[in-house]
């Protein structure tokens, strides 16, 4: 099964990107055909510093590669390596509705959000679009606030089949269910836009300066403590056994630990769990043309699916050559 993913070049990435997308692409490496792509253009809607950009791109890609995206088993690229896609932007463009574009949830709520309203902001559906059936995806995997874009991208492919051939393989979005929303410091689901998150890549001092600052209930230390709806604890159950987890229940139950106790337990799991990511981190922050080397390879994989895909689009529309 082609599975397909894209990945904003945004920076340091937290606890909440892991649990919530990267452990899952991982997974579904091994048993799939898994694209992935670093959505260069598309962070150009919000990222207007081109060094920043740059910089980020090839953060996203080492950050990846360390948290067990293998070049092995998974095509990665950056976006902008194939530019076929921009060609299969514009066409689509001339098969998509105003009215399915003005539809779009997350258009208005970034405008309603600060972002300021442009072109690229409206058409980024059919950028995505795009993105997607040029590789012949299959399943998409997304969170619930994406799943409008992928059914935006069956209407355009549908629209075009119709109008001309079966060109298009129809995706299907695939939510998982089982991945609850990682928590922040201050039990909000955990974002970079609320501020309140804890990093992969950090100092240890750094990481536990974050997991300090984790909003607790105020109990005396001598006291038991409630674990059901403690941030701590939430956040500790991601990284623990069922045997692990029943300890440190009884933990809270017992009484004699503040919450203090808790947040450090937190941090050497943190800590621990993260050690062999932050060894291959350091290896490609020293081998920076060996991540070229493998985003490059991946683009020329890529561009040879796009590459085919794109003449018998062109041949569709009537393109001459």
């Amino acid at each position: 099964m082609r599975v397909f993913t894209g990945i904003q070049p945004s920076g340091t990435l937290h606890l909440g990107n892991y649990f919530g997308s990267i452990q899952q692409m991982v997974q579904l490496q091994n048993d799939n055909e898994l694209f992935m792509f670093i959505a260069d253009y598309h962070a150009l809607t919000s990222l207007k510093d081109p060094q920043a950009l740059k910089a980020n791109t090839l953060e996203a890609a080492i950050s990846y590669l360390s948290l067990g995206i293998d070049p092995q088993k998974t095509i990665m690229w950056a976006q902008s390596d194939v530019k076929e896609v921009l060609e299969l932007y514009w066409i689509l463009s001339a098969y998509t509705p105003m009215g399915l574009l003005e539809r779009a949830h997350s258009y208005k709520d970034k405008v309603a959000k600060g972002i300021a309203a442009n072109h690229a902001l409206f058409s980024y559906p059919v950028l995505m679009a795009a993105d997607i059936l040029l590789y012949d995806a299959e399943v998409v995997p997304v969170g619930k606030d994406q799943i409008q874009h992928v059914e935006i991208t069956r209407d355009i492919a549908i629209k075009f089949n119709n109008d001309h051939c079966e060109a298009f393989t129809l995706p299907n979005f695939k939510v998982d269910d089982n991945i609850a929303a990682v928590p922040g410091i201050d039990g909000a689901k955990m974002s970079k836009s609320y501020g309140n998150t804890i990093d992969i890549f950090t100092t240890e001092k750094a990481l536990k300066k974050q997991t300090g600052k984790i909003v607790t209930q105020s109990v005396p230390v001598e006291e038991p403590k409630e674990y059901e709806n403690c941030n701590v604890y939430n956040l500790s159950k991601l990284f623990l056994n069922n045997n692990e987890l029943i300890e440190l229940q009884e933990r809270y139950q017992r009484g004699g630990e503040g919450h203090g106790h808790f947040k450090l337990y937190l941090k050497e799991r943190i800590w621990d769990y993260f050690e062999a990511p932050r060894q291959k981190r350091a290896y490609y922050l020293e081998h920076q043309d060996e991540v070229k080397d493998i985003l490059l390879e991946g683009a020329k994989k890529a561009q040879e699916i796009a590459a085919v895909k794109m003449q018998k689009i062109r041949d569709a529309v009537g393109i001459y050559r």
